[in-house]
């Protein structure tokens, strides 16, 4: 069994907008992960709740003492594949919802590292000590351009294309996995969330949020401050302590509770 265990509060709410919730989450011991979905009518919820899903029926394997790392890695990464063809046969069977799709960010934390999934622009932030660090890279039309430098953050802010993703889950098999994997050290503190939470407030407001003592004090302020700024889209947030014991609570949020 692992050393080290996520400490996790966690909420998904609809906002001041939307009329129902396409985030789902998942939170375990060892495995956490935010999806958001898109598609509107056509069903960015079943798409979102799709990838919790696969992510949790795998948690037992990728947990499991008797698979070494790299295998744990190739299962890891293969998960978003097999997202991606639950997604396709859900598509094929009900043309309504051709179109939906879902971004995943999520956290395993096992033996001496912990391992970021991450596709699309769902957050993934670390708060070590008083230094807040966005770990996933938005896989986003203007992400590449910010990149290139051919435009500046103050005009990312209000670009046209701001939600365009270059990348997420729609069950087209045009995934590229990406996985990063970072050192434990007890103490620190992640953020997944989607951008309902990462497109309204700014990184200052989500480093207050974060470095509030009591998880779920903290994740209260992320949530209320998304609803003072206008909550335009759902807010899923799920904050995370490294810690050496372990609570064996699972609990799925959003689209994928209901």
């Amino acid at each position: 069994m692992s050393a080290h265990f996520f400490e996790t509060s966690a909420r998904s709410a609809i906002g001041l907008v939307r009329q129902g919730n396409e985030d789902s989450g998942f939170v375990s011991p060892q495995l956490i992960a935010v999806a958001d979905g898109m598609g509107g009518h056509a069903a960015g919820e079943v798409a979102s709740r799709i990838a919790v899903e696969v992510l949790k029926s795998l948690t037992p394997a990728l947990i499991s003492l008797e698979i070494d790392e790299d295998s744990v890695e190739d299962l890891l990464m293969h998960s978003l594949h097999s997202i991606d063809a639950e997604i396709s046969l859900v598509t094929d069977e009900e043309i309504e919802k051709r179109g939906m799709g879902t971004t995943l960010t999520a956290l395993l934390i096992r033996d001496q590292y912990i391992s970021l999934l991450h596709v699309g622009d769902s957050r993934c932030y670390r708060l070590r000590g008083n230094t807040l660090e966005q770990l996933s890279n938005d896989h986003t039309v203007i992400q590449e351009l910010l990149d290139q430098g051919a435009i500046s953050e103050a005009e990312a802010a209000d670009h046209p294309q701001r939600s365009m993703l270059t990348q997420a889950l729609r069950g087209d098999g045009d995934v590229t996995p990406v996985l990063q994997m970072y050192e434990i050290k007890k103490g620190d503190r992640y953020l997944l969330c989607s951008d309902g939470l990462s497109g309204v407030l700014t990184e200052k407001e989500i480093k207050i949020g974060l470095k509030k003592s009591d998880k779920d004090d903290a994740v209260k302020f992320l949530v209320d401050a998304t609803y003072v700024n206008g909550a335009p889209d759902n807010v899923t947030v799920l904050i995370a302590d490294v810690s050496d014991s372990i609570i064996t609570t699972t609990s799925m949020l959003g689209a994928a509770h209901d």
